[in-house]
């Protein structure tokens, strides 16, 4: 429980808490961005 209060009341764990939801985003960012950009290359290839 020392754990929980410790990541959501002290500077450090609220900027760790911060720094993963920031990772976690740029991930699903990169996923769609290439997703969409294999889907248009294999359209384009097919024509």
């Amino acid at each position: 429980m020392k754990l929980l209060t410790d990541l959501f009341s002290t500077d450090y764990g609220l900027m760790s808490i911060m720094g993963i939801m920031f990772m976690i985003g740029m991930g699903v960012f990169f996923l769609r961005l290439f997703m969409g950009k294999m889907d248009a290359d294999a359209k384009n290839a097919s024509k």
